[in-house]
Protein backbone atom coordinates (compact mmCIF):
# COMPACT_ATOMS: atom_id res chain seq x y z
CA UNK A 1 0.00 0.00 0.00
CA UNK A 2 0.96 3.42 -0.92
CA UNK A 3 2.28 5.40 2.32
CA UNK A 4 1.46 9.46 2.44
CA UNK A 5 4.27 9.80 4.38
CA UNK A 6 4.37 10.96 8.32
CA UNK A 7 3.15 14.08 9.69
CA UNK A 8 6.39 14.91 10.70
CA UNK A 9 9.39 13.66 8.99
CA UNK A 10 13.02 14.28 9.76
CA UNK A 11 13.86 18.04 8.66
CA UNK A 12 10.61 19.17 10.14
CA UNK A 13 12.00 21.20 12.92
CA UNK A 14 14.94 23.00 10.01
CA UNK A 15 11.64 23.54 7.63
CA UNK A 16 10.09 25.51 10.73
CA UNK A 17 12.94 27.20 12.11
CA UNK A 18 13.62 28.53 8.31
CA UNK A 19 9.63 29.71 7.93
CA UNK A 20 9.86 31.50 11.43
CA UNK A 21 12.79 33.05 10.01
CA UNK A 22 11.33 34.37 6.82
CA UNK A 23 8.14 35.37 8.66
CA UNK A 24 9.79 37.29 10.82
CA UNK A 25 11.87 39.37 8.07
CA UNK A 26 8.80 39.57 6.14
CA UNK A 27 7.12 41.08 9.25
CA UNK A 28 9.68 43.82 9.56
CA UNK A 29 9.95 44.43 6.01
CA UNK A 30 6.17 45.22 6.63
CA UNK A 31 6.48 47.37 9.61
CA UNK A 32 9.24 49.39 8.06
CA UNK A 33 6.76 50.82 5.34
CA UNK A 34 9.00 49.52 2.83
CA UNK A 35 6.21 48.38 0.62
CA UNK A 36 4.02 51.42 1.05
CA UNK A 37 5.28 52.92 -2.35
CA UNK A 38 5.67 49.32 -4.27
CA UNK A 39 3.92 49.59 -7.06
CA UNK A 40 2.76 46.82 -9.27
CA UNK A 41 4.94 45.11 -11.19
CA UNK A 42 6.99 45.21 -8.19
CA UNK A 43 4.53 43.18 -5.42
CA UNK A 44 4.24 40.75 -7.88
CA UNK A 45 7.49 39.98 -8.78
CA UNK A 46 8.92 39.76 -5.59
CA UNK A 47 5.83 37.04 -4.99
CA UNK A 48 7.45 35.03 -8.09
CA UNK A 49 10.81 35.55 -6.96
CA UNK A 50 9.74 34.20 -3.44
CA UNK A 51 7.96 31.21 -5.39
CA UNK A 52 10.60 30.30 -7.41
CA UNK A 53 12.67 29.95 -4.41
CA UNK A 54 10.81 28.04 -2.49
CA UNK A 55 10.01 25.61 -5.76
CA UNK A 56 14.10 25.62 -6.47
CA UNK A 57 14.64 23.76 -2.64
CA UNK A 58 12.05 21.47 -3.89
CA UNK A 59 13.41 20.78 -7.58
CA UNK A 60 17.41 20.51 -5.73
CA UNK A 61 18.86 17.50 -3.86
CA UNK A 62 18.81 18.95 0.25
CA UNK A 63 17.10 18.49 3.64
CA UNK A 64 13.98 20.68 2.38
CA UNK A 65 13.35 18.51 -0.81
CA UNK A 66 13.19 14.93 1.73
CA UNK A 67 11.20 16.79 4.35
CA UNK A 68 8.63 17.68 1.53
CA UNK A 69 8.76 14.38 -0.19
CA UNK A 70 8.05 12.87 2.93
CA UNK A 71 5.83 14.75 5.08
CA UNK A 72 2.19 13.38 5.39
CA UNK A 73 0.28 15.15 1.67
CA UNK A 74 -2.33 15.80 4.10
CA UNK A 75 -0.05 18.30 6.61
CA UNK A 76 0.12 20.12 3.03
CA UNK A 77 -3.42 20.74 2.12
CA UNK A 78 -3.76 21.95 6.30
CA UNK A 79 -1.24 24.95 5.82
CA UNK A 80 -4.21 25.73 3.02
CA UNK A 81 -6.34 27.06 6.17
CA UNK A 82 -4.61 29.92 6.52
CA UNK A 83 -6.59 30.85 3.58
CA UNK A 84 -9.51 31.64 5.79
CA UNK A 85 -7.72 34.93 5.47
CA UNK A 86 -10.40 35.80 2.75
CA UNK A 87 -12.70 36.93 5.99
CA UNK A 88 -10.50 40.12 6.35
CA UNK A 89 -10.72 40.65 2.99
CA UNK A 90 -14.62 40.59 3.30
CA UNK A 91 -14.51 42.97 6.05
CA UNK A 92 -11.87 45.37 4.35
CA UNK A 93 -14.16 45.57 1.38
CA UNK A 94 -16.98 46.80 3.72
CA UNK A 95 -15.52 49.60 5.17
CA UNK A 96 -14.25 50.79 1.34
CA UNK A 97 -10.50 49.64 1.79
CA UNK A 98 -10.52 46.64 -1.07
CA UNK A 99 -12.37 46.96 -4.23
CA UNK A 100 -14.77 44.67 -5.07
CA UNK A 101 -13.70 42.48 -7.68
CA UNK A 102 -10.89 41.53 -5.45
CA UNK A 103 -12.42 41.04 -2.08
CA UNK A 104 -15.60 39.20 -2.70
CA UNK A 105 -14.64 36.76 -5.36
CA UNK A 106 -11.48 36.20 -4.01
CA UNK A 107 -12.19 36.40 -0.23
CA UNK A 108 -15.11 33.79 -0.63
CA UNK A 109 -13.35 31.76 -2.88
CA UNK A 110 -10.24 31.42 0.01
CA UNK A 111 -13.13 30.70 2.53
CA UNK A 112 -14.25 27.73 0.45
CA UNK A 113 -10.79 26.70 -0.54
CA UNK A 114 -9.62 26.90 3.29
CA UNK A 115 -12.73 25.23 4.54
CA UNK A 116 -11.99 22.08 2.00
CA UNK A 117 -9.23 21.59 3.11
CA UNK A 118 -9.63 21.43 6.76
CA UNK A 119 -12.67 17.96 5.21
CA UNK A 120 -9.84 16.59 2.78
CA UNK A 121 -7.28 16.67 5.47
CA UNK A 122 -9.19 14.84 7.84
CA UNK A 123 -11.72 12.62 5.65
CA UNK A 124 -9.03 12.17 2.87
CA UNK A 125 -6.63 9.14 2.71
CA UNK A 126 -3.71 9.65 0.09
CA UNK A 127 -2.65 6.47 0.27
CA UNK A 128 -5.92 5.02 -1.68
CA UNK A 129 -6.90 6.00 -5.42
CA UNK A 130 -10.38 7.65 -4.21
CA UNK A 131 -8.66 9.63 -1.49
CA UNK A 132 -5.69 10.62 -3.88
CA UNK A 133 -8.51 12.02 -6.80
CA UNK A 134 -10.20 13.94 -4.27
CA UNK A 135 -6.85 15.88 -3.13
CA UNK A 136 -6.37 16.51 -6.98
CA UNK A 137 -10.06 18.17 -7.18
CA UNK A 138 -9.11 19.86 -4.53
CA UNK A 139 -5.08 20.83 -5.58
CA UNK A 140 -7.13 22.29 -8.60
CA UNK A 141 -9.68 24.25 -7.32
CA UNK A 142 -6.94 25.68 -4.46
CA UNK A 143 -4.65 26.21 -7.28
CA UNK A 144 -7.02 27.92 -10.00
CA UNK A 145 -8.33 30.20 -6.96
CA UNK A 146 -5.00 31.81 -5.60
CA UNK A 147 -3.81 32.34 -9.04
CA UNK A 148 -7.35 34.28 -9.88
CA UNK A 149 -6.60 36.31 -6.72
CA UNK A 150 -2.80 37.13 -7.62
CA UNK A 151 -3.97 38.11 -11.42
CA UNK A 152 -7.39 39.74 -9.94
CA UNK A 153 -4.60 42.14 -7.70
CA UNK A 154 -2.22 42.72 -10.59
CA UNK A 155 -4.99 43.91 -12.84
CA UNK A 156 -6.25 45.93 -10.19
CA UNK A 157 -3.36 47.70 -8.87
CA UNK A 158 -1.80 48.11 -12.47
CA UNK A 159 -5.45 49.74 -13.21
CA UNK A 160 -5.24 52.30 -9.72
CA UNK A 161 -2.15 51.52 -7.23
CA UNK A 162 -4.34 53.16 -4.59
CA UNK A 163 -7.22 50.97 -4.78
CA UNK A 164 -4.81 47.76 -3.43
CA UNK A 165 -2.80 49.61 -1.04
CA UNK A 166 -4.07 47.56 2.00
CA UNK A 167 -2.22 44.71 1.01
CA UNK A 168 0.65 46.79 1.11
CA UNK A 169 0.33 47.39 4.51
CA UNK A 170 0.55 44.50 7.65
CA UNK A 171 -1.15 42.50 8.06
CA UNK A 172 -1.79 41.75 4.55
CA UNK A 173 1.59 42.61 3.01
CA UNK A 174 2.14 38.99 4.81
CA UNK A 175 0.51 38.16 1.46
CA UNK A 176 3.03 38.38 -1.69
CA UNK A 177 6.06 38.28 1.27
CA UNK A 178 5.20 35.24 2.58
CA UNK A 179 2.08 33.34 2.40
CA UNK A 180 0.83 33.48 -1.26
CA UNK A 181 4.16 32.27 -2.40
CA UNK A 182 3.87 29.36 0.00
CA UNK A 183 0.23 28.51 -0.93
CA UNK A 184 1.25 28.34 -4.99
CA UNK A 185 4.78 25.86 -3.86
CA UNK A 186 2.70 23.71 -1.85
CA UNK A 187 -0.07 23.64 -4.61
CA UNK A 188 2.73 22.54 -7.31
CA UNK A 189 4.61 19.92 -4.51
CA UNK A 190 1.23 18.01 -4.16
CA UNK A 191 0.71 17.87 -7.46
CA UNK A 192 4.26 16.48 -7.62
CA UNK A 193 3.55 14.33 -4.85
CA UNK A 194 0.60 12.88 -5.90
CA UNK A 195 1.75 11.70 -9.54
CA UNK A 196 4.37 9.69 -7.94
CA UNK A 197 1.46 8.26 -6.19
CA UNK A 198 -0.21 7.37 -8.80
CA UNK A 199 2.54 5.54 -10.65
Amino acid sequence: MLSSGPMCPVGSRTVLLGAAVWLLAACVVGASGLLHAARPPLPQVVLVVLTAAILALFWAPGPFRRWALTVDVRALVLLHVTRFVGIYFLVLYERGELPYPFAVPGGWGDIAVATSALVVALASRPDTPTGRRVIMGWNVFGLWDILFVVVTATRLGLADPQSMRALLRLPLSLLPTFLVPIIIATHVIIFCRLRNLFR
